[in-house]
């Protein structure tokens, strides 16, 4: 039985390409951090080209751990959730999910970066809104509420606790509103 959070071949190549935009956006942290390190690039990368269709679904899973990002060696807290956006991305691939990981990991990375800046986590999360389609937004809004369904990204696990999960909660609420 395949999982909710999986979505349609289709629909994964779609929310890729957000995710990437999401991942993107705050490569320059890790950047910043490890300059000759380009793991989280290349991940990047991959999801595009995975969206544009250039990528074989079953052949990106075989590589989903190829050139894994970084996120352990990393000291800088706004890096390693930078590092971890782009390793999210690239696993849209399999579970359509993983956009919405990478983008609660660029939020995260943009408010550990700007503590001083209490507004940055609803910029960030309202130019991710912005940025979607209605094809993305609806693909989005077919995924579980997080932590609801058993298994995967959106399971009990990272995605569902704390900081993360409030990020997650607050994206997916805004996809309730945008579907109206």
């Amino acid at each position: 039985m395949r999982s909710p959070q999986t979505l349609s071949e289709g629909d994964r190549r779609l929310v890729a390409a957000w995710a990437a935009d999401c991942a993107a956006r705050v490569l320059e942290l890790f950047e910043a951090e490890a300059p000759a390190d380009d793991r989280p690039r290349a991940a990047i990368a991959r999801a595009r080209a995975f969206a544009r269709g250039e990528l074989d679904t079953a052949q990106e899973i075989r590589r989903r751990f190829v050139g894994g990002v970084p996120a352990r060696e990393l000291t800088v807290p706004a890096a390693a959730a930078a590092a971890r956006s782009a390793g999210q991305a690239v696993a849209v691939c399999h579970m359509g999910a993983h956009a919405l990981g990478a983008a609660a990991y660029a939020v995260e990375a943009v408010r550990l970066a700007h503590p001083e800046r209490p507004g940055a986590v609803d910029d960030e999360i309202g130019w991710q809104r912005t940025h979607m389609t209605p094809e993305v937004c609806a693909a989005l809004r077919a995924l579980p509420p997080v932590g609801e369904d058993p298994s995967g990204p959106l399971g009990p696990g990272l995605l569902a606790r704390g900081q993360l999960g409030e990020i997650v909660r607050a994206i997916q609420a805004g996809l309730a509103v945008r579907g109206r």
